[in-house]
């Protein structure tokens, strides 16, 4: 009889210092299937599911689809909102019974009202149900800060390796294989978690320049020990208020417990030791900007402080502001701003007219009015084939409108928040990069997999917001100590 794997996912990341909590809507606009529906989403995309999803075809196993919920990553997910989704995945886990096994795709970041480590508790849910003998296998985001918790329920955990998140469909890959080798008796999977006293600055993460590139090249040799069967470096998500949030090691090996704890603390102790080098420098606004003006066009100046992709609201003008004063360089820029594009849905194409942005600027709401051209209305639904931060094919942005300035800046007007991560959500509308002398992205790091092929300068903005660089400016209540930088080691 063939073996039974499920194959389900809960997709969060919470960002506690954004305002606005996250609701079941959120959800119900981004991702929430079941079934076949997740098959037909997933099984051509560059996510962890497209890879699991590919193994499992090849094997001589019933694959068992049950749900996947996924929201952009938003504030702290409500109470209500999270015991739904716990109980829509817990029915369908049941109905699914008798299970071989279960592949999970947390993100490894998600806070909900009552249990801040909201991954950990839906996953130790699962292990109750399932018992103690059913593997659990899966994958995390690079961002994941985990908990003890989420690595006891489970018998192997494989996080991204790369950021952008470009590698996920082969994590998926390495993940179902791991399950498979377990099933057919050739492994048996153990895994060890060391936490690292050290949180790193969000735009030191960029795995393919240094310090993480000299990190990863020591991971990698430490994983070819034999009996090290995986090993993963998760850089932690700065931008929640809970005590697992930090820098964290997990070392799967074929029964060998002691051999993954030692290896982890070398990992540990090498993050502990070039800790200085994980801080970063920051650049401002006017700085950034004289650099854009001396750099070959087009320049990527990457939002650090309004991060969709870490949980911030996508409306900051700090960077439109300073380029309208000076008028010196060409831009683009999307603006999630629901209001703006009713006001724009009430013209045509070609027409003028003056429209009010409701902007911010860090923790201050900052309306902007400006004189525009409608250049385009749509539903804003595109997609992207080639693989890309987040690992997604469909993207919807909601209801959109594309105008122009006076001086031929375009500005992108979404009713969704939708992080840049498809060069797509400008080719779509036959925006051509090459037009502008800067493109404003709200992202970090995750961008640069779709905008680094046509930017050939490509700055971090330090701006302020949600997600602002530097994360010792915020005020956490339940993180642990020493952490550095927070506290020297």
């Amino acid at each position: 009889m063939k073996k039974r794997i499920g194959i389900v996912g809960l997709y969060h990341e919470s960002n506690t210092f954004a305002p606005e909590r996250t609701t079941l809507t959120h959800f119900q606009k981004g991702r929430y299937m079941k079934g076949e529906d997740i098959i037909k989403e997933y099984r051509e995309a560059h996510h962890e599911i497209g890879g699991m999803i590919e193994v499992l075809e090849k094997e001589e196993v019933e694959m068992v689809p049950l749900l996947y919920a996924e929201a952009t990553p938003g504030g702290t997910i409500t109470s209500d909102t999270y015991y739904s989704l716990l109980k829509d995945l817990m029915t369908e886990l049941e109905n699914a019974l008798p299970l071989d096994g279960l592949m999970v795709a947390p993100h490894g970041a998600g806070v909900s009202e009552y249990y801040p480590d909201m991954d950990g508790h839906w996953l130790s849910q699962v292990r109750e149900k399932l018992g103690a003998d059913i593997p659990i296998v899966g994958t995390l985001d690079l961002h994941a800060n985990v908990s003890p918790l989420m690595v006891s329920s489970t018998d192997a955990l494989v996080s991204y390796k790369q950021n952008p998140h470009v590698d996920q469909r082969e994590r998926g890959k390495e993940s179902a294989n791991l399950m498979i080798r377990h099933l057919k008796g050739e492994i048996k999977l153990t895994q060890a978690l060391v936490q690292v006293p050290l949180a790193i600055s969000i735009e030191q993460q960029l795995t393919a320049d240094e310090p993480c590139k000299s990190l990863y090249q020591f991971a990698r040799e430490l994983s070819q020990q034999e009996g090290v069967v995986s090993l993963s470096i998760q850089l932690g998500f700065p931008y929640a208020d809970v005590q697992e949030m930090s820098t964290s090691i997990i070392v799967v090996t074929n029964n060998n417990p002691e051999l993954a704890k030692k290896t982890g603390e070398k990992l540990r102790d090498y993050i502990v030791e070039h800790r200085r080098n994980f801080v970063g420098e920051k650049t401002g606004v006017p700085a950034s900007l004289e650099l854009a003006e001396k750099s070959e066009k087009p320049v990527l100046l990457l939002d650090m402080g309004d991060n969709i992709g870490g949980g911030s609201p996508g409306n900051s003008i700090c960077i439109m502001e300073e380029l309208e004063k000076e008028k010196k360089l060409k831009y683009f820029l999307c603006l999630y701003d629901p209001e703006a594009v009713q006001e724009a849905d009430k013209h045509q194409p070609g027409d003028r007219f003056s429209i009010q942005l409701a902007g911010s600027c860090g923790d201050t709401n900052k309306s902007y009015t400006i004189d525009v051209k409608l250049i385009a209305l749509s539903d804003g639904v595109f997609q992207e084939k080639q693989p890309r931060h987040g690992g997604q094919v469909n993207y919807k942005m909601g209801r959109t409108a594309v105008v122009s300035t006076q001086e031929g800046s375009i500005i992108m007007l979404t009713s969704l928040r939708v992080p840049p991560f498809s060069l797509q959500q400008l080719l779509s509308f036959d925006i051509q990069p090459s037009q502008f002398d800067v493109i404003i992205a709200k992202g970090v790091n995750a961008p640069i997999a779709a905008y680094a092929p046509v930017c050939p300068a490509i700055i971090q903005v330090d701006t302020p917001g949600v997600t602002q660089a530097d994360m010792t400016r915020f005020t956490f209540h339940h993180r642990r100590k020493p952490l550095y930088p927070f506290e020297q080691l």
